[in-house]
């Protein structure tokens, strides 16, 4: 995979992915402001499925756990503007706003399809990509620039950027029956619930009566099985949907579990 990422700060990024495809699972810790130049992404969410292309612009909120796949289009390299919405970035912003917006505590992805003042807005960051040196006050007016635009054309938008508060203790159930396909460390699942790790250790099994990882594996396995079987999907595409890392690893636990390889359902199934 041939992957180039030019900065003007640690808050604007030009990424560039030049292989046939790029597939990661990310929580972001911050929000997340994409122009899309050339490619098509693809992000799976855990209620929705979001695919972009060249000229889209959208918003990734944080702590909302995401696949993506980038893939290379036309001829074309995956290629986009990030633009990082940090927390200090911000509280700084909103320090000297006067609000009277409704927090919104699980928002979803956040589309502008192509539009025209955003679109000027991230497309004037290009030429500082090829320069050294940039001042730094530049870069702040470019993301303030972002956010004031954003606030215009989206008017629940403050009920995401200016909601600082931490994940709230989550049903871990509901939480975990939506969320179980995205391959994350326990301490990211622990932190999303709203719970300590110990806690939410001790609450998984106290609610399972058995531990995360293994209750985690048993239903991806699940999920992967009937995908195959009752979808007719490759065992390669399904991989990428159910939280596992590798085809070889997937196969070999997956006929651990269920006594057969899981080509063996596209082979007998109709």
């Amino acid at each position: 995979m041939e992957h180039t990422s030019k900065y003007i700060t640690p808050d604007i990024k030009l990424s560039c992915y030049e292989d046939k495809l790029f597939r990661s699972e990310i929580v972001f810790d911050h929000h997340m402001l994409i122009w899309f130049i050339s490619g098509e992404t693809r992000v799976v969410q855990s209620e929705n499925s979001y695919t972009f292309q060249a000229g889209d612009i959208f918003l990734i909120p944080r702590n909302q756990p995401a696949t993506i796949i980038n893939y290379p289009k036309d001829g074309q390299p995956h290629k986009t503007v990030v633009m990082l919405l940090s927390k200090k970035i911000l509280s700084d912003f909103y320090a000297g706003v006067k609000l009277n917006a409704t927090t919104i505590p699980m928002p979803g992805i956040r589309c502008y399809n192509n539009h025209p003042l955003l679109k000027s807005c991230l497309a004037s960051l290009i030429p500082y990509f090829d320069m050294n040196n940039i001042p730094g006050n530049i870069a702040s007016l470019k993301i303030t620039e972002a956010i004031s635009i954003l606030r215009v054309i989206d008017p629940g938008i403050d009920g995401i950027l200016a909601n600082f508060d931490p994940p709230h203790k989550a049903d871990l159930i509901t939480y975990m029956e939506k969320n179980y396909m995205f391959n994350m460390p326990m301490e990211k699942f622990s932190y999303l619930t709203g719970r300590s790790l110990t806690t939410f250790k001790r609450d998984f099994k106290k609610t399972y009566n058995t531990t995360p990882q293994k209750w985690l594996t048993q239903r991806r396995l699940a999920l992967a099985h009937y995908m195959i079987a009752e979808k007719q999907k490759k065992p390669m595409d399904v991989i990428f949907e159910v939280g596992f890392e590798n085809l070889s690893h997937f196969s070999y636990i997956f006929k651990k579990q269920f006594g057969y390889p899981p080509t063996e359902l596209l082979n007998t199934t109709t």
